[in-house]
């Protein structure tokens, strides 16, 4: 059958200010932002189906609210009132909250906003904040940190790097090499307590330092396999102990690709001397401030969050031997980590943030 006529959509410049700033402002709510430009792209004469195919929703999202703002006009693009208690927060009250977090400084020189801050700035309780921001996803008390490369030769090592993992070489193995330093064994000076209902495990806060060990790891990023090796040191020496190590372990037939970052002992002459000597050896270095290119670093952190965090050890050698047996449990079923991003995506989402950056006035 065919489609019932569309009621007529006709939006006053008013109407459509309002629905734009709506549609574009950030601290506007999700749902109200796509309300607003299904209406918009229903006034510009799109079909509700063309309009549910562009914004990925159902045919009859787009019937209702268009008929809605038809009817209603911008008061219908509104939730309808629900059984419970009125609300005494006005949205007037919460779109407050959202501008003075996001555009406003704290007051006393604080560095950000808190719960009790920001409910003596506004007039409301705590608790009333916390939900507000809890809704929006606003977390004020959390920074993430990260760090831009300056590395001329940024693009291409990037590039190089993701090629390999996106696109292994054929009759070759790509080995992701580095040194994980100075891991310390650590004893706690009392017995940790074990988990029981209702209570974590229990650990003292001060703890007695054994001495360090560094260990030279090589991911295997095909089978997630990892060649690993201890070192009480951290030189040129050792590092050229562990491509000895990697050269016997692995097939002779075999090219390797070895990923490392710009650590000094991977580039002194000797191990320039010795890589020349054994010409199935490719290194290929990851851009200086980006050891997150390097998979093995993935692998580190479940070392660390899996074994290290929690263990307590008398002696260096008492480390290396739980961790070389965590190492051989780990080989016995290995889960390989598999690279999703392109180099294009990378590069990207840095262009990105460095436009965010110049965009921001500092």
């Amino acid at each position: 059958m065919p489609s019932p006529k569309l009621p007529p959509l006709v939006l006053s410049d008013e109407e459509r200010e309002t629905l734009l700033r709506w549609s574009r402002r950030p601290t506007t709510a999700q749902a109200l932002a796509l309300r607003s430009r299904i209406v918009l792209r229903c006034a510009d004469g799109g079909s509700n189906s063309e309009v549910a195919d562009e914004f990925g929703v159902k045919r009859h999202t787009v019937a209702k609210w268009r008929s809605r703002f038809v009817a209603d006009g911008l008061e219908g693009l509104s939730d309808e009132p629900r059984a419970g208690a009125p609300r005494t927060v006005t949205d007037e009250r919460v779109e407050a909250v959202i501008v003075k977090t996001l555009e406003q400084s704290p007051p006393d020189q604080d560095t950000h906003w808190s719960t009790r801050s920001m409910a003596a700035a506004t007039g409301m309780s705590q608790s009333t904040v916390s939900r507000i921001w809890r809704a929006f996803g606003l977390k004020p008390h959390q920074v993430q940190t990260w760090k831009l490369s300056r590395d001329p030769q940024f693009v291409e090592k990037v590039r190089d790097v993701v090629g390999l993992y996106l696109a292994p070489p054929d009759n070759a193995i790509v080995l992701c090499v580095d040194e994980k330093s100075q891991m310390q064994a650590i004893d706690r000076t009392a017995p940790t307590l074990p988990i029981m209902p209702t209570t974590p495990a229990r650990m003292t806060h001060d703890y007695v330092r054994h001495g360090t060990t560094s260990l030279f790891a090589a991911l295997n990023l095909a089978t997630g396999s990892v060649i690993a090796q201890h070192h009480r040191r951290h030189r040129h020496q050792e590092f050229l102990k562990f491509l000895k190590t990697i050269d016997a372990a692995t097939p002779g037939d075999l090219e390797l690709h070895l990923v490392c970052d710009n650590y000094a002992t991977h580039k002194t002459p000797a191990i320039k001397n010795w890589l020349l000597q054994h010409p199935r050896f490719h290194v290929h270095f990851t851009p200086t401030s980006a050891s997150w290119l390097n998979l093995v670093e993935r692998w580190f952190a479940e070392l660390t969050n899996r074994k290290l965090r929690r263990s307590a050890h008398r002696s260096v050698t008492e480390l290396e031997a739980d961790v070389e047996a965590w190492i051989g449990a780990w080989n016995d079923d290995p889960k390989p980590f598999v690279w999703t991003k392109t180099a294009d995506q990378i590069l990207d989402t840095l262009a990105a943030y460095c436009q965010r950056i110049n965009d921001s006035g500092h």
